[in-house]
């Protein structure tokens, strides 16, 4: 619809011009004096000729009245041919003024031909502005609904495609249905949300598989416990060398496998090994770009970021924000402070909630695989956020550290300097 207005504006607007241009162009000079206005003329100068001191003008011409030498005896305003000379240059219409058929003077009648053209000029350059300025106005307008409709929402998409590729499927994607790609990029965010179902189906199964293996590992390791503890009195008690020797043997593969079961079920995730972290000198400034991004409900005020370098992976940390956000929005639902300075050869970033924090015996665990406050019973969720950005801060150089704030919870995120690593 927008476009079909924009095409119609601009198409009216395109015509009115080629309509002002053709007419201008065709536009010839008319240097011809009405007739009938210059007899009158004559006819009333030529019956007042002598009480032309008490004259009052009443045709619709302008014209300069001369004795038969040339003098100025009447004229009816100022910035006429006062000559015939100058009549002759102007193109005036020069006439006779005849009484008793004997010349008495002239008239000089006013050719305004000029000043015609000239307004001609003036209301075609006038129509001429207006459709430029209206084609202008339409350009503008077209341009700037491009970059709203169209190249803003791909921009979107483009980070939206960055956090997705990094595995972040918390922030959802911002949209407008009434906009040209609303459909289009609400099929992202559907896919985005049912990737984060599957995410935490896949987390849920593990978490399962985790007990699974706790549950064998004590089911293995009871048996094994009992066959090494008889394998230990059968040796105490024999003394045939060869009994000893296999009462020996069991007793080691006994402690074996005890071992491997111990090592399974301590086992941590090879996948969340697999994610890499490539850091590198990125400007403060885009650290404060990646803390509006991740604040996407705007429910904190980002202040500016010292000037400097520091070091770190643009997309992790840009995860790291992601995840502290989003779980801010999920189980504080509050407006949220964000504090920065520079102390030493670091970058401090506080972000804290208004949400009442969790339970101090609770903080050592969070970071940890699984583990999530007691305040999120109802709320959906692997356990796994802090952790993969404690993992991530560890590889940038930096440190991720949780305390209960004066308000809420207080995540604070610490970037090294480049160059001080």
């Amino acid at each position: 619809m927008k476009k079909k207005i924009f095409l119609f504006g601009f198409t009216l607007a395109l015509c009115a011009e080629l309509i002002a241009l053709i007419v201008f162009a065709l536009q010839a000079p008319d240097n011809s004096q009405d007739t009938v206005a210059v007899n009158e003329v004559i006819q009333s100068v030529t019956e007042n000729f002598n009480t032309l001191e008490q004259y009052k003008n009443t045709a619709a011409l302008d014209y300069v009245v001369l004795d038969e030498n040339g003098n100025l005896l009447y004229k009816t305003k100022w910035g006429l041919s006062e000559s015939v000379n100058a009549a002759i240059t102007h193109r005036d219409t020069i006439l006779d003024i005849t009484i008793n058929d004997t010349v008495v003077g002239k008239v000089i009648i006013y050719n305004d031909g000029a000043q015609t053209l000239q307004s001609q000029k003036q209301t075609a350059i006038i129509v001429l502005s207006v459709a430029i300025a209206v084609n202008g106005a339409l350009c503008i307008g077209y341009a700037v609904y491009t970059q709203t409709a169209v190249l803003s929402p791909f921009r979107k998409l483009k980070g939206f495609a960055q956090r997705i590729a990094g595995g972040n499927l918390d922030i959802p994607l911002e949209m407008d249905r009434r906009n040209l790609f609303g459909a289009f990029t609400e099929s992202f965010d559907i896919m985005r949300s049912e990737l984060k179902k599957a995410r935490i189906a896949e987390a849920k199964a593990n978490a399962s598989k985790k007990e699974l293996v706790a549950k064998l590992s004590h089911d293995i390791k009871t048996p094994v416990a009992s066959i090494k503890a008889v394998s230990e009195i059968g040796l105490a008690v024999t003394n045939n060398g060869k009994d000893q020797a296999n009462y020996a043997q069991i007793i080691s593969k006994a402690d074996q496998i005890d071992t491997l079961v111990t090592n399974l079920f301590s086992a941590t995730l090879e996948e969340l090994q697999q994610l890499t972290v490539t850091p590198a000198n990125i400007d403060s400034k885009q650290v404060k770009t990646l803390l509006e991004n991740s604040d996407y409900m705007h429910r904190a005020a980002v202040p500016d970021v010292p000037e400097c370098l520091v070091y770190a992976d643009g997309l992790r940390l840009q995860q790291v924000f992601d995840n502290i956000f989003a779980n801010s929005y999920k189980y504080a639902k509050t407006e949220i402070t964000v504090t920065t300075q520079k102390v030493d050869n670091y970058i401090v970033i506080s972000i804290e909630d208004y949400g009442g924090g969790v339970l101090t015996e609770e903080l050592p665990v969070l970071k940890e695989k699984f583990k999530r406050g007691s305040n999120a019973k109802n709320t959906e969720g692997a356990g796994l956020g802090l952790y993969i950005s404690d993992y991530f801060m560890r590889e940038m150089q930096g440190e991720l550290n949780i305390e209960n704030g004066e308000h809420g919870l207080k995540v604070t995120v610490t970037l090294a300097l480049s160059g001080k690593i």
